[in-house]
């Protein structure tokens, strides 16, 4: 029998709904996928305001969730729950989504399915590309940089995270320092395609180390003190910077990542996948390395399309499909969390599904 749900994403700066399906032989569908930016909003301040952030979900939330179910074909009545992101994330906008989809669960009498926004990150690839548990991933989503042992549905083992700036945030305030846009992200990499990356002699922090740690913040002080020593840059100067942090970024990250491939087997046996998911999952560079690592260890390597790395509601959607296969609903005290760590995830039903 097919079950649909309804996802809504208000965590930071994208707001986002989406219906997603999936049918009695586990062959899920996205419906309708619908995201609004508010990069404008904060491209000024150079980051995410949060009070700009949550007074934007406020304004346009509900006739998002409308445009997405008729997108679907689909009403209130036919569907199975309505999944929300209830955190980790800016407390403001968390809070717009949560109370917008504990009302709507209230007056349709549908389950309320209240989802750790990075377990949805995490499950993406159980959407896009199917692949069982248990797999290595790397999320590297806004705040975050994690390498977890993804074993179950609610069931994570955290093998390594960063000490300092996450790889997200090392990105965008290499940007902001060199004079780019925002958000940083793709505004390095672009830069970098032009670059040397071989111009600056940067460090690769946490090389070699037998935990699988990250530390961004070293690195990111090398840029700026290279940036202030050849002053004023020239466009050339921008590209070979970017460039050659970019180069430390990814030889930083494979490392790290085979160092938690080394323990992944203590803690969940023979991984079926390396999967990278979250915002920067997106860079080419990233993608690319890890594919070539994932070979090496015959793996397959699995990164959602460029439209699911970002927040969106269809990720939030298909997290809470799964959880209400499993029968892991919530009722409406389910609180709104500005720090959630993945590992904390609830395995236990709040509420019988019914």
């Amino acid at each position: 029998m097919q079950k649909t749900v309804l996802g809504i994403e208000t965590t930071c700066d994208e707001t986002a709904a989406a219906v997603v399906s999936i049918d009695e032989d586990g062959v899920a569908q996205i419906r309708a996928n619908e995201v609004l930016s508010q990069i404008a909003e904060h491209a000024a301040y150079g980051g995410v305001v949060p009070e700009i952030a949550a007074r934007a979900h406020v304004e346009v939330l509900d006739r998002l969730i409308a445009r997405a179910l008729d997108r679907a074909g689909t009403g209130f009545r036919d569907l199975d729950g309505i999944a929300v992101a209830a955190g980790p994330g800016l407390i403001g906008g968390v809070l717009v989504g949560l109370v917008t989809a504990k009302t709507l669960a209230l007056v349709t009498r549908k389950p309320l399915l209240a989802v750790n926004h990075l377990e949805a990150h995490a499950l993406t690839a159980r959407l896009t590309d199917g692949i069982a548990f248990p797999y290595l991933l790397l999320l590297v989503s806004g705040g975050h940089t994690q390498l977890v042992a993804v074993r179950g549905v609610g069931d994570y083992v955290r093998l390594g995270s960063t000490v300092d700036d996450a790889i997200g945030e090392a990105f965008d305030k290499v940007a902001k320092l060199l004079g780019l846009g925002y958000p940083g992200g793709p505004e390095v990499e672009r830069a970098a395609e032009a670059g040397d990356p071989e111009r600056f002699a940067l460090p690769r922090p946490m090389l070699g180390r037998r935990e699988a740690d990250f530390s961004l913040s070293g690195l990111k002080t090398a840029v700026r003190i290279e940036a202030e020593r050849i002053a004023p840059l020239a466009e050339r100067d921008v590209a070979d910077l970017c460039a050659s942090f970019q180069a430390a970024v990814v030889d930083v990250v494979v490392d790290r990542a085979r160092v938690a491939l080394r323990a992944f087997s203590d803690v969940a046996g023979r991984p079926t996948a390396l999967v990278a998911a979250g915002g920067v999952a997106a860079n080419g560079a990233v993608r690319r390395a890890l594919a070539s690592l994932a070979g090496e260890a015959g793996l397959s390597f699995v990164a959602p399309p460029l439209p699911l790395c970002g927040d969106n509601g269809a990720m939030i959607a298909w997290a809470g499909l799964e959880r209400l296969r499993l029968g892991l609903v919530d009722d409406l005290t389910a609180p709104a969390r500005p720090r959630w760590p993945l590992a904390a995830a609830p395995a236990r039903a709040a509420v019988p599904a019914g």
